[in-house]
């Protein structure tokens, strides 16, 4: 049978639509096929597949009318048709008919494709590729970072958006910009920590870690090495105070009594990172009793109180880097010693490598070099006889420096671990310290104890071979490793020297 269309189908406008949409159909079902059997460059295929073919197939399909409207106006002022206020459908007619079942059975199957492309590109959209792989270099630390946390296997919306209408539609309208600033290149480096529009904590990080979940402690083993000729190696053994001595006393005290169902603590922040708090309300929901404490070295008037703001005190507020944390080079050389992927046989290795990690650099390909030169300078200049017989060793070091690097600074973003707070402990920043410091005290002098023991026992620490131990139910009174600094470090914070290129 002959098929014939309708006469104002005939225009190049209509042709060139149909034409686009044909294209842009074939294309999907060509790439859907292929993403359905590889998983290669999946990032980039989806965005193709069901993000931009889609605006060119719907394109093609608006054009078409378009051209038909243009066509019979066009007929219409040269008398070619007779006027008609409507068109009329006439299905006795081949070209309606014809038209009809076409305009019919393309839009069911439309209606149908959209569906389907409208739940994949929904996928998409909320999958670790799209968020971590599609702006490769923006989101490179992120990505990196998010692999090598302990939420690996979260996906990224599960924290960032969470489930609702609501927190979706407003995730991707914050997306409209930041599809803008890569696109002109206007985002910052580094990008900045969206601490200020993150969803509660309550509402994302409690749907796996609930408060009833904290009641045991834990022991943890931490081993340093020295910035000495040997690497020496000092361990320290912590029992983490995270909850009660005994489970069915749940938070009572320990550390996550801080988010204790039966009290609320709030606090008001005067720089936009959270790090200086001048202000604690402490409120005990059972008894009603209420403290307010006050930074009496930063002590702000009323006016200038009522101008922060009051947050209520939860999970983000100490874990703020719970899948992007960027180590310090004191930590992750320390690691990569303990784990052997850097010999500690080598003398002065945790020295040399502080001393690099400490430059900046201008890209990443430009600091793998200078780590591979400065090593192999390094004892060629100092320990020539380890140059010459352990070449080995000495490359096991520049790789493991290199790949430990690779995992942790990003020139290129201008991301290293000092231009993000982890409010996780209290060495390199802050952290515990920003309340608990000795300063915040309310009227009647009661204070926010700087107190070591209030989160953790040091069951044993030392050199492995003169370990000092504690007896059972006892802890030990810290000793700084290498014990250069004597019992300076008490009347100070960590942060006032650990800059993360300390051992």
């Amino acid at each position: 049978m002959k098929i014939k269309l309708p006469y104002s189908s005939q225009n190049w406008i209509s042709l060139i639509g149909a034409t686009i949409a044909l294209i842009s159909f074939f294309m999907i079902v060509f790439l859907f096929t292929i993403t359905a059997f590889s998983s290669e460059g999946r990032s980039y295929l989806g965005l193709i597949t069901y993000i931009v073919l889609p605006v060119f197939l719907i394109i093609g399909l608006l054009l078409i009318p378009i051209g038909m409207v243009l066509k019979i106006r066009k007929d219409k002022k040269s008398n070619i048709v007779a006027a008609k206020e409507w068109p009329l459908v006439n299905l006795n007619d081949i070209r309606h008919r014809t038209g009809f079942f076409i305009f019919a059975i393309g839009t069911t199957i439309f209606l149908f494709l959209s569906a389907v492309g409208s739940y994949e590109a929904f996928h998409f959209t909320e999958s670790v590729e799209f968020c971590g792989k599609l702006c490769h270099e923006v989101m490179a630390p992120e990505f990196t970072a998010y692999q090598n946390s302990p939420h690996a296997r979260v996906s990224c919306v599960e924290c960032h958006v969470g489930s609702g209408a609501d927190w979706y539609v407003r995730s991707k309208l914050s997306g409209l910009y930041q599809v803008y600033a890569v696109t002109l290149g206007t985002f910052p480096r580094p990008i900045e920590t969206p601490i200020t529009n993150l969803r509660p904590a309550r509402e994302t990080c409690e749907k796996c870690h609930w408060p009833q979940k904290f009641y045991s402690r834990k022991l943890r083993t931490e081993k340093h090495y020295l910035a000495d000729e040997n690497n020496s190696e000092w361990d320290v053994v912590l029992t983490m105070k995270i909850g009660a001595p005994i489970s069915a006393l749940g938070l009572q005290e320990g550390i996550h009594w801080h988010i204790n169902p039966n009290i609320k603590i709030e606090y008001k922040a005067s720089d936009n990172k959270r790090e200086n708090i001048p202000w604690v309300k402490y409120t005990n929901l059972k008894t009603g009793e209420v403290f307010i404490y006050e930074d009496e070295n930063e002590k702000l008037d009323t006016k200038a109180l009522d101008t922060l703001e009051t947050r209520e005190m939860d999970c983000m507020d100490c874990h703020n880097r719970p899948s992007h944390s960027y180590k310090p080079p004191a930590f992750f050389i320390n690691n990569a010693l303990t784990a052997g992927t850097i010999p500690k046989e080598l003398p002065r290795i945790k020295a040399v490598s502080m001393d690099i990690l400490g430059k900046e650099f201008s890209s990443t390909d430009t600091a793998m070099i200078v780590i591979r030169d400065e090593v192999n300078k390094f004892y060629k200049e100092n320990y020539p006889a380890v140059y010459a017989d352990k070449q080995n060793l000495i490359s096991q070091a520049v790789k493991g420096i290199q790949n430990e690097f690779r995992k942790n600074i990003f020139p290129e973003m201008k991301v290293r671990w000092n231009v993000y707070p982890n409010n996780i402990g209290h060495l390199e920043f802050k952290g515990c310290f920003r309340c608990h410091n000795d300063n915040h005290a309310t009227s009647k002098g009661r204070v926010i104890k700087k107190d070591c023991n209030l989160c953790h026992y040091i069951n044993s620490q030392g050199p492995p071979n003169e370990l000092e131990v504690s007896a059972v139910n006892s802890f030990l009174a810290f000793k700084h490793p290498g014990n250069e600094v004597g019992d300076a470090w008490k009347e100070m914070l960590c942060v006032d020297c650990h800059t993360g290129l300390n051992p």
